[in-house]
């Protein structure tokens, strides 16, 4: 592992090596193939079963791949879809904060912004987001951070993209005082753009056009690591086996369907037919549905089909499918029912809520490392969630009705499970103006009295 003393030594000697070998050593580590790995299971191109080959043996012990069989490779979407509804339910109703106007300082794009770099922490196990005025997502299979020896935190990194393998590697080295980007052909690493600062004043005059007249850099590295949970490793890890177990089954299954399909004959006492004579002699059955049978002498065809054992294998498929769920702790919505109470819905929740609060602390850490970085008081930049759940919309509108004297109209709104988050703040400012205008309405009313 390359560190950021590492990477200061090798880039004094050479600059050129130093960046190669910091790639270069990202590729080989853990979390970059696992990130690999992740985004095949994401775009439901699961490893395992895309590069599955059903081999058999010869008489002389000799593995071949056998070019007869069938070969279905039905690949599960339970990797995106789990960590899909882990994600938005957090995030997918957008964050709050403690502090009055702290996120129109974050901008207006901040909630989906925020969502992607969420995801991607999620199956890649971090991701490094870049705050430049907003935030800009890089993945670990694109960035390879470089971290202090002494005390872990990062202090530099390396975004890195290339194509084709035929076009050019570019390379962007981001440190605290600014960030130089290099381009790669068939030599060395060459100069691009000189190191610039994050943050640039531009002036815009019609003789001159536009031009950069001042800039300065943030306090620290404007790129903070954001985990997808307190284990720090990609949500594939534990799960691949029970989906490659999954997609193997089924496909199997699928396999076998495909392969005894038809129905065979056996044909006895017709030893003098070549295999020729036998094609003939099935295409003209298969054709006709008519075969003629010479049996003075024994001769005779029989038909057969296979019958595929379906229940074991579709009673193993819902076994290991509720293992993905449970051990994900996500919910499988057709665990509930339509008609369930609130309180059958908690209990439905409680793995999802359990897991929902780890990724919910890295958030938060991330947020108040970024709201740091911008001046913004941490007590002020706490997020608020609001998840992303079904419930019993009516049951608990009643018990809102049944507590609405003990709250204020503020509380009552938030609550409300049909009223989003960006929502309420609308909502109360209307209501304070129908208040005001109510109380101009009686006091007109007074006076002309």
């Amino acid at each position: 592992m390359i560190t950021f003393q590492d990477f200061i030594e090798l880039r004094t000697k050479d600059e050129n090596n130093a960046i190669i070998s910091v790639i270069n050593d990202w590729k080989k580590g853990d979390i970059y193939r696992t990130a690999k790995l992740a985004d095949k299971y994401d775009r439901q191109k699961n490893d395992t079963i895309m590069t599955y080959v059903k081999k058999i043996f010869t008489l002389s012990g000799l593995e071949m791949q056998d070019f007869t069989a069938s070969n279905n490779k039905i690949a599960s979407n339970f990797f995106r879809r789990l960590n899909t509804q882990r994600n938005t339910y957090s995030l997918g109703n957008g964050v709050e904060f403690t502090g009055e106007g702290v996120k129109e300082k974050f901008g207006a794009k901040f909630d989906t912004e925020l969502i992607k770099c969420g995801y991607y922490a999620l199956i890649h196990g971090v991701s490094f987001p870049l705050w430049n005025g907003h935030l800009n997502c890089f993945k670990a299979t694109e960035f390879a951070p470089l971290w202090c020896e002494e005390t872990g935190v990062l202090m530099a990194g390396i975004r890195f993209w290339q194509i084709d393998i035929d076009k050019p590697l570019y390379a962007v080295v981001y440190e605290s005082d600014g960030f130089t980007k290099y381009k790669k052909g068939k030599g060395d690493f060459t100069v691009v753009k000189e190191k610039s600062p994050y943050v640039v004043t531009v002036a815009h005059t019609i003789a001159d056009g536009t031009e950069i007249i001042d800039g300065h850099n943030y306090s620290s590295l404007p790129i903070i690591p954001l985990w997808g949970s307190s284990l720090r490793q990609s949500t594939l890890i534990g799960m691949q086996s029970k989906i490659d177990s999954y997609d193997l089954i089924r496909s199997g299954f699928a396999n076998d369907l495909t392969d005894v399909s038809q129905i065979y004959w056996i044909i006895e006492n017709y030893g003098g037919m070549t295999d020729a004579d036998l094609a003939r002699f099935r295409d003209r059955l298969k054709l006709n549905h008519i075969a003629n049978a010479d049996t003075s002498e024994g001769g005779k065809i029989t038909p057969y089909a296979q019958d595929i054992p379906y229940q074991a294998r579709q009673t193993y498929l819902d076994g290991i499918k509720k293992d993905i769920y449970e051990d994900f702790g996500a919910l499988d919505v057709h665990e509930i029912s339509a008609d369930s109470t609130n309180d059958h819905l908690e209990a439905a929740y409680q793995p999802l809520d359990e897991n929902a609060d780890d990724y919910e602390a890295q958030i938060i850490e991330f947020v108040q490392n970024l709201g740091a970085l911008l001046g913004i008081d941490p007590d002020n930049c706490i997020p608020i969630f609001k998840r992303n759940r079904i419930s019993n919309h009516a049951q608990l509108v009643e018990m809102l009705i049944a507590a609405a004297e003990y709250l204020d109209d503020e509380t009552i709104i938030r609550k409300l499970p049909f009223v989003s988050v960006d929502e309420v703040e609308e909502i109360l400012k209307r209501k304070d103006a129908d208040g005001l205008s109510r109380m101009s309405n009686n006091t007109n009313i007074t006076e002309g009295e």
